[in-house]
C-alpha cells in the first residue's frame, strides 16, 4: 500500500469519526452541544485538524444530513418493498415516523435546522433524491391523473407535520399512531 493511499484512507477514517461523533453528541446533548471544539476534544484532534476536513459545525451537519438520508431511504425502502400491494404507505408512513422517534437530533438535522445543500434539485445529494424517491415510489400506484411529484411531496409534507407537531408536544402522543393512520389511509389504494 502507498504511503499516499494510507493517507486518503486515514483521512476519510477521521471524517467518518467527526461525522460519527457528531451525531452522537446531538442525540445525546443536542446540536448546540456540537461546536468544533468539543468535537476536536471528543475525538481527540486538534481543532485545525477538524478545520482540515470540514469549513465548520454547518459542513459537519451537511454530512450528517447526507449519512442520515440514505440511512432514512433504506429504512423506507426496506418497508416499502416488504408491503404488499396497498400497503406501501403504511408501512413507508410507520418507518418514516419511527425513524423520527429513534433518531430525533439526526431527524432535526434532515428536515428542520438550516444545511447548506440543495434540497428539491438535481444538484441535490444523490442520498437526498434517494429517500424522495422513496417516498415517490411509495405512492406512485395510487397517484392517477394527480402529479406524481406534487403527491408525494403532500405525503411527505403530512408525515413530516404529524411527526414534527406530536414531538413537540403540539399533539397528543396518545393519538398519534390514530393520526398517522388516518393520514396514510387517505394515501392507500
Amino acid at each position: 500500500m502507498s504511503i499516499q493511499a494510507r493517507r486518503e484512507r486515514e483521512r476519510a477514517e477521521r471524517e467518518r469519526l467527526i461525522v460519527a461523533t457528531a451525531r452522537e453528541l446531538a442525540e445525546t446533548e443536542g446540536w448546540d452541544a456540537v461546536t468544533t471544539r468539543r468535537l476536536a476534544a471528543e475525538i481527540e484532534y486538534s481543532q485545525p485538524v477538524l478545520y482540515s476536513h470540514f469549513k465548520g459545525k454547518g459542513a459537519i451537519m451537511a454530512a450528517v444530513v447526507v449519512e442520515g438520508c440514505a440511512e432514512l431511504a433504506v429504512q423506507m425502502r426496506e418497508a416499502r418493498t416488504a408491503a404488499g400491494p396497498g400497503r406501501a404507505p403504511a408501512a413507508v408512513g410507520a418507518a418514516y415516523a419511527a425513524f423520527a422517534e429513534e433518531r430525533p437530533a439526526l431527524y432535526d438535522a434532515i428536515f428542520t435546522h438550516d444545511v447548506d445543500l440543495p434540497f428539491g434539485t438535481p444538484e441535490a445529494p444523490a442520498s437526498l433524491q434517494e429517500a424522495f424517491g422513496e417516498l415517490r415510489e411509495t405512492v406512485r400506484p395510487i397517484a392517477r391523473g394527480d402529479e406524481l411529484e406534487v403527491l408525494t411531496e403532500t405525503f411527505w409534507s403530512g408525515l413530516h407535520g404529524l411527526v414534527t407537531l406530536m414531538r413537540n408536544g403540539r399533539l397528543r402522543r396518545e393519538d398519534h399512531q390514530r393520526r398517522l393512520e388516518l393520514m396514510i389511509g387517505r394515501f392507500s389504494s
